[in-house]
């Protein structure tokens, strides 16, 4: 492996050895995530101040931070102790005071003689009709006018660390930061007009006007290309690293594919046959498949990984299917039994209730080859579970499944194909941000026969009018969601209870009519009440967001979302996924307490314009940013100090195409541009990346 350049040794040395940092201050920045000089680098001014000098205040549009050279007058210290001391002085054309509290006066009076000439820099305001300067930001003889910028960049702020020895701070960081050759493609630097990374650096510390604080000013373009960049080398790395372990050709000979689409009531989407010849393809390949399936609610992600899992039995090997919960687990069972049994597949379901004997006898099937395909939950992860010859893990619903247990899977076969499924649409710049590493196929087609939804926004006090619909609606046979916010009564948050709206709604439609289900009941009374509604024999469920991965009710055919204006759009679009399953037309209620705030309005407008999955999580990102969107911890989204995924997709995909070029050309990163872009990776601390160089 190699070793940091020493060319980079000053920017990873002790915060200590800058000017103006004590040991308490360094401790201070660390707690805020600065660790080294090369962290104060990359802490970029977020606004910046006009000083301009101007000859007065007069006119001035107050209040405002202003900058003029004064003459000192009288001085008038306070009558009480604490109270305010006031210095009189005259601009070119107008007097006012600058006040000071808890200021000594010998101090004040040799900062401010009077008779001689000041320049001071602070905010003015008006009081008791006198203008005010309080505790100037600045003062300085007009001789040293020159070492006040024009412009001063203010910095976000760490625990106690003030402005100037921010400043003070990365101005000696900067006299660290060497002059490293060119790792961005010289085309692109052309292209883009970017500056060299040193000058950036130096530009993005010294605006000189306020849109030189915009993310699209070059200096700052570029140094986020270089934190792209760098993420993205890593991905690849991992990538190259991936395809150059082993894998299993898994070459199937279409058969058992063959009979389970002519068992189809319909012919597959042309999105699902183009991703069941991207799978394939890759399953035949001498690498490991690492794939994401990505589709919107509806798109028929299912029957894609159950094509993928016959290529492995048609090869003769195993498949297993894993799901974030035993309720799906169970559902996918229910979903692909009448499929494998048209290809007299040999189906098992494995989950944590499989106990003593019945368990043993499984897991014995399994070992020796007697179960084609295996559908669970993380219990396929345990110890004891041995499979004959495992060649593909399908993973439904990635968000909780992090890269982590996606390595641990492919412990299990000994180079198993992974294929990752999420019905969450994810924008294109962040499905490159965390999935990088992957190879995608989206399904952006739905199926024929899913019934599109109508869905409409209702205010809460028309609450009588909806449950009249209902009654009808379970009268005609129909079944219905009926989505509640809270579990818990709270006296601070104005939220009808999932409980007591179960009550009421009962007491509406009659006895056993309506069921409840919430995350605090014990899995097993869940468990019973879905099976109940899934069989039909509850019209309405009254649930929390429980059920809002992949439940599969075709007759249910109205969605009811209380306080709609509570939930986050993606969550929303999920919800509404749920219904229009079946042949019925279907509606999708979004109730919500007037007034709406504008960006609750947005969201809910979206949604009742659109039922494409991508365009909403589009709309999503722009409204709530990425680690929202993905929650923020398990998100996998790196931290960029600089550099906005989101709004900076382009940048994104060209970083991405353009590392995996590099890598193309120059695998071991051992050319000119390689090695410089080595020296990007220690730069930006990406260690894991150097580890993987040249990892065969």
């Amino acid at each position: 492996m190699s070793a940091r350049p020493e060319a980079l040794f000053p920017l990873f040395g002790d915060l200590t050895g800058l000017d103006g940092i004590g040991p308490k201050t360094a401790q201070a920045l660390g707690q805020a995530g600065i660790e080294a000089p090369r962290d104060l680098l990359f802490t970029l001014p977020h606004s910046g101040i006009d000083r301009a000098l101007r000859p007065t205040i007069r006119g001035a549009d107050l209040p405002a931070v202003l900058t003029v050279e004064v003459e000192i007058g009288q001085h008038r210290p306070p009558r009480s102790k604490g109270g305010a001391y006031r210095v009189h002085v005259r601009d070119a054309e107008t007097e006012f005071q600058v006040v000071f509290f808890r200021a000594r006066g010998d101090y004040l009076t040799r900062l401010l003689p009077e008779g001689a000439r000041r320049i001071l820099s602070g905010r003015v305001e008006f009081f008791d009709g006198m203008a005010q300067m309080v505790h100037p930001d600045h003062i300085l003889p007009p001789a040293e006018a020159e070492a006040l910028p024009a412009f001063e960049p203010v910095y976000p702020l760490a625990g106690g660390v003030t402005q100037k020895l921010m400043v003070r701070a990365i101005h000696s960081a900067q006299g660290r930061a060497p002059d490293l050759a060119e790792w961005i493609d010289p085309g692109l630097v052309a292209r883009e007009g970017w500056p060299g990374w040193r000058a950036a650096l130096a530009a993005a510390h010294a605006p000189e006007r306020p849109e030189d604080l915009s993310p699209d000013a070059p200096a700052r373009r570029r140094l986020a290309y270089d934190e792209l960049l760098a993420h993205q080398l890593t991905l690849a790395l991992a990538r190259l690293a991936r395809r150059r372990r082993p894998g299993i050709e898994t070459r199937g000979d279409g058969r058992l594919r063959r009979s389970v689409l002519a068992a189809l009531p319909y012919d597959p989407t042309g999105a699902q046959s183009r991703a069941i010849e991207e799978i394939a393809a890759d399953m035949a390949e001498p690498h490991r498949m690492n794939r994401l399936l990505q589709g919107d609610v509806g798109a028929g992600k299912t029957l894609v990984a159950f094509a993928a899992l016959l290529v492995a039995i048609e090869a003769g090997g195993q498949g297993v299917l894993m799901a974030p919960t035993e309720i799906l687990a169970r559902q996918h069972m229910e979903s692909l039994a009448p499929m494998a049994e048209a290809a007299g597949v040999r189906l098992a379901l494995l989950t944590g209730r499989d106990k003593g004997a019945e368990r043993r006898a499984k897991l014995a099937a399994l070992e020796a080859g007697e179960i084609d395909c295996l559908v669970g939950t993380h219990a396929v992860f345990q110890k004891d579970v041995v499979f004959r010859d495992l060649r593909l893990a399908v993973v439904d619903e990635q968000h909780r499944f992090g890269v982590r247990q996606r390595l641990e899977l492919g412990r299990k076969g000994a180079a198993v194909d992974v294929l990752v499924m999420t019905a969450t649409p994810i924008p294109r710049s962040l499905a490159l941000a965390t999935y990088g590493d992957m190879d995608v196929s989206v399904l952006d087609e739905k199926p024929p026969g899913r019934q599109p939804v109508k869905t409409a926004l209702v205010a809460t006090d028309r609450m009588d009018e909806v449950v009249d619909h209902l009654r009808r609606a379970v009268a005609e046979g129909r079944q219905a969601y009926w989505v509640c916010p809270l579990v818990e009564e709270s006296e601070t948050v104005d939220l009808t209870a999932a409980t007591q709206r179960f009550e009421r709604l009962r007491a509406a439609l009659g006895e056993g009519v309506v069921g409840l289900v919430h995350g605090q009941m014990p899995p097993a009374e869940k468990d019973a009440t879905m099976a109940r509604f899934v069989a039909g024999e509850i019209a309405v469920l009254v649930a929390t967001t429980v059920i809002e991965v992949g439940v599969n009710v075709p007759r249910a055919s109205i969605m009811v979302i209380e306080r709609a204006e509570w939930f986050g759009l993606a969550q929303l679009h999920q919800l509404r996924g749920r219904v229009g399953r079946g042949a019925a037309a279907s509606t999708c209620l979004l109730m919500y307490q007037s007034p709406l705030s504008e960006t609750a309005e947005q969201r809910l407008r979206t949604l009742r314009e659109t039922e494409d999955g991508f365009r909403i999580a589009e709309v999503d990102l722009e409204m709530r940013g990425a680690g929202d969107l993905i929650g923020t911890a398990q998100s996998g989204l790196p931290r960029f100090r600089i550099a906005d995924p989101e709004r900076q997709a382009g940048l994104m995909a060209v970083a991405q195409s353009d590392a995996r070029r590099l890598l193309a050309d120059d695998p071991s990163l051992e050319g000119e541009r390689g090695r410089a872009a080595r020296a990007l990776l220690w730069l930006m601390r990406q260690d894991e990346a150097i580890r993987l160089i040249g990892v065969g």
